[in-house]
Parts: C-alpha cells; structure tokens; sequence
C-alpha cells in the first residue's frame, strides 16, 4: 500500500472476510473513515523534525519492575484438570467447533 493510498470500503470488507466478521455497510463507511483518520495522523507524525530529540527508553525512569520468583510447582493431573470441564473425549476437554467448513 503506498502512503497516498487510503483505506477503501473494499480493503474493509476483504478484511471483515478474512476474520470471519459480518460488517454493515455502515460499519464499513465507519471503519474505513477511522482508519483513514489515524492514518493521516501518523503521515503527520512522520514529517517532524526529530533530528535533536534524544531516544526513550521508557516515559518514566524510575518504574521498576517487581518479579516473583520462578518457583516450579506440581501442575494439575489430568483428572484434576478434566473435573470441571462440561464436554470431554478421550481426555481431552472438548470445545465446540467455531470455523466454518
């Protein structure tokens, strides 16, 4: 896609397609419009002149990050972690289908 070229109802039903949605054509006019948007604020955001302006590593610089430590323990076995669960075959826990053929 070029940077001149915008975000057609087209490219968004091809989309919608490809992750199996179901878009109104008002939904479509919507989505097109918005990316179109955010889009057009990023070719903005390329123009400036960033030349002086020192990389960041992160906004605030004395967040730290707090970890647990990585202790192993005994997983579920797997009659434990089949007990609550309302379909299983094989011991396996089965989910319903949810692409279509």
């Amino acid at each position: 896609m070029t940077n001149d070229k915008e975000i057609s109802k087209d490219i968004i039903e091809q989309i919608a397609d490809l992750a199996l949605l179901e878009l109104t054509p008002e939904e479509k006019e919507t989505f097109s419009k918005q990316l179109n948007s955010i889009l057009s604020y990023f070719k903005k955001l390329n123009n400036l002149d960033t030349e002086n302006v020192e990389p960041t590593r992160h906004p605030i610089e004395e967040l730290k990050n707090v970890f647990r430590e990585d202790k192993p323990w005994e997983g579920l076995s797997q009659e434990e972690a089949l007990k609550n669960a309302q379909h299983t075959k094989d011991g396996y826990i089965k989910a319903p289908r949810i692409l279509k053929e």
